[in-house]
């Protein structure tokens, strides 16, 4: 049973997050894992080229191509849990791969996302499903409990070449780390964050790699107020706002770059989020 009762939904509320909720055994987690190894393998030169922050078109959007990866989107145990604190109606938005090999520098700062990503009302959960073992050691999410409540913080635009995200952002006023909140997760598990809590993760000094998924679902009555209509799924319920255009989910995988829904979809994510800037650094 993942859906959250009464107690973990107020909990939910007050500190932004709950955690760890399971979506599938660790058999089960596992030839997802290698899916998404594979999938890396068949695009290592062209990633080799790119820094880390500018992988975004190859690491955002995949479940608009890959069959296997919407699956995992449109798991009912994470839209179960999902439910719990977004409403019956449920689309998805975006996702995101965050994998981290071994000895990898790379990281993710400290922000929140509901800084940039330009959606309100903040009716916005992240579910970060581990498809490998993510820990202390190799580098796991870490969240500040209770900062999703009141005003975001400031954030500064670094563009720092190890930085995962699309601008190297970061809160720009010092972040009480002895308050935060490791989501250890063992493979197959996933945790629910708010779009407004800080939020970040170090590089991995492990041997092992670190694979995760971020799938941002959102409910019909939020807008984003950019200049283009996003692209979503409906996956629960239904739409009475009209904000979003509802696309349909890959009938099988294809290989990157062909496919016109996700292209077109990370167009729009990208004049939206980042005006000017050439797609790919999503």
């Amino acid at each position: 049973m993942t859906r959250l009762n009464a107690e973990q939904q107020d909990a939910y509320r007050e500190r932004g997050y709950h955690c760890p909720v399971r979506a599938y055994s660790g058999q089960e987690a596992a030839p997802l894992c290698r899916k998404f190894l594979t999938y890396w393998e068949q695009n290592d030169a062209k990633l080799k080229a790119l820094l880390p922050r500018e992988r975004g078109s190859f690491l955002i959007e995949t479940h608009l191509f890959l069959r296997w990866v919407y699956d995992i989107v449109a798991n009912p145990r994470i839209l179960d849990a999902v439910e719990s604190v977004l409403g019956p109606n449920v689309m998805a938005w975006s996702s995101q791969w965050f994998p981290k090999f071994p000895h990898d520098r790379t990281y993710v700062s400290w922000h929140q996302d509901a800084t940039y990503w330009g959606l309100s009302p903040p009716n916005v959960t992240t579910a970060w499903v581990a498809l490998s073992d993510s820990t202390r050691e190799n580098a796991c999410l870490r969240v500040i409990p209770g900062t999703h409540r009141g005003a975001l913080l400031p954030q500064r635009e670094t563009y720092a070449e190890a930085n995962m995200l699309s601008r190297g952002q970061e809160i720009a006023v010092e972040v009480d780390e002895s308050k935060a909140v490791d989501f250890v997760l063992r493979p197959g598990q996933f945790s629910l964050h708010h779009v407004g809590i800080v939020h970040g993760s170090g590089p991995n000094d492990s041997g092992r790699h670190r694979i995760g998924l971020a799938i941002r679902y959102i409910s019909p009555d939020v807008v984003q107020h950019g200049s283009e209509r996003d692209m979503v799924l409906m996956l629960r319920g239904r739409d009475d706002y009209g904000h979003f255009d509802i696309v349909q989910p890959p009938e099988r995988d294809l290989p990157y770059g062909e496919s016109a829904l996700h292209a077109e979809s990370l167009g729009r994510k990208m004049r939206n989020l980042m005006p000017g800037e050439k797609t790919g650094k999503t």
